[in-house]
């Protein structure tokens, strides 16, 4: 595999074009966005005009084949001016890669471009009720019936469930006894007849929107199978790798928005004489919590240039995944505090983004998840080297 990079002047300018957007177009209504509940698509297709939506696709499905890196210079720069708008990135990136690697190139070329574009959501339905982290746990069925098959079932926790205008949706093909190789994976546009979908009222990510989407023997063309049957699962797990750093990237990039605005605030605030920038309880947290974040962001980055490189990058992936959501959880908690009763107010963004980033520390495997992860790699080194 041959290297995908970009020099230094273009990943600034690339940079400097997803941050100008992000603090114009973005940041000043955060918000006031969480009061729509729902993404604005104008707003969607102004980004993906610019190629900030899935640019590590290739041109000729809409992106700008650019490298991971790339994409992560874009989704934490989105993420700094509004969290919720940089899951259309993260999902772009995830569910355009599993789209354009494995739906017939006619089917694959016309949802892809729209998501690169701006012009559509794609949902990823894999979570089920009585799995949550045991994501191989599958109850959802796909019969197959002539040239179609009929899906039936229940997934939960969907991202997007009601605004989606299609759905990866993981089925049963096979029978349990077959575990994960029994799982086959579908493309299935929202309007399909026999879906029905509910809106969840959560704590945080309102725009984005999670539910419920239960499918009542939904037919779906044989051609709308990604790859092959009973290898569904292994699609979107070789995914997870990419976009679980990228929301690492997400959730520090919210952070650094408010560690920025609190830097900026107490240089100004009075008080016993002087602004509180002269006290160490105050500016020794936002210290710890710069350390914190720029540790992550090093990581992260670093995790993107193996993928960019062709290498194992799952452990420090999971790494990425552990720590950022947690992390950034706690410096906002802290800006907030260093910010006073004015901080508790809702004013200020501080407390959304605690709420948002918050839903990352379940979503795409919680902390427990990844932590299994890296001792399973670890172990699995070490046995190596045994032999």
């Amino acid at each position: 595999m041959t290297p995908i990079t970009e020099d230094a002047e273009l990943l600034t300018s690339l940079r400097d074009a997803a941050e100008r957007f992000s603090r114009e177009k973005l940041a000043p209504r955060y918000q006031a966005r969480e009061a729509d509940a729902k993404y604005d698509r104008a707003l969607l297709r102004e980004m993906g005009q610019l190629g900030l939506i899935a640019p590590e696709l290739p041109e000729s499905l809409g992106g700008l084949g650019l490298s991971h890196t790339a994409c992560g210079v874009i989704t934490e720069a989105i993420a700094y001016g509004d969290f919720n708008v940089s899951y259309v990135q993260v999902f772009g990136s995830l569910l355009g890669h599993v789209i354009s690697r494995n739906a017939n190139p006619e089917l694959g070329k016309h949802w892809v471009t729209r998501i690169a574009g701006g012009e559509a959501l794609v949902a990823i339905a894999l979570t089920e009720p009585g799995g949550g982290s045991d994501v191989a746990n599958l109850s959802t069925k796909a019969v197959k019936r002539g040239k179609h098959y009929l899906i039936s079932g229940e997934k939960t926790s969907i991202s997007g469930a009601v605004q989606a205008d299609a759905f990866v949706v993981f089925a049963r093909t096979g029978s349990k006894e077959d575990g994960h190789r029994g799982i086959s994976a579908f493309l299935v546009p929202s309007d399909t007849k026999g879906i029905t979908r509910t809106l969840f009222d959560d704590v945080g990510t309102k725009i984005v929107g999670r539910g419920s989407v239960f499918f009542d023997e939904v037919e779906v063309p044989a051609e709308n199978m990604l790859g092959d049957e009973g290898q569904g699962f292994s699609h979107v797990m070789q995914g997870l790798d990419f976009s679980r750093v990228l929301i690492g990237l997400q959730c520090i990039g919210a952070a650094q928005a408010s560690i920025d605005e609190t830097w900026r605030y107490i240089t100004q605030r009075k008080a016993f004489g002087g602004t509180i920038s002269q006290f160490q309880g105050v500016t020794f947290p936002l210290a710890e919590g710069e350390a914190q974040i720029a540790a992550i962001r090093q990581l992260s980055y670093h995790a993107l240039a193996l993928a960019d490189q062709g290498k194992k990058h799952t452990v420090e992936t999971a790494m990425v995944k552990m720590m950022g959501p947690k992390h950034s959880f706690d410096v906002i908690h802290t800006c907030l505090l260093l910010h006073g009763h004015y901080g508790y107010s809702i004013d200020l963004p501080h407390q959304q983004r605690m709420r948002d980033v918050m839903g990352l520390e379940l979503g795409d495997g919680t902390e427990q998840i990844m932590k299994k992860i890296i001792a399973r790699e670890r172990i699995a080194a070490q046995g190596r080297q045994a032999a």
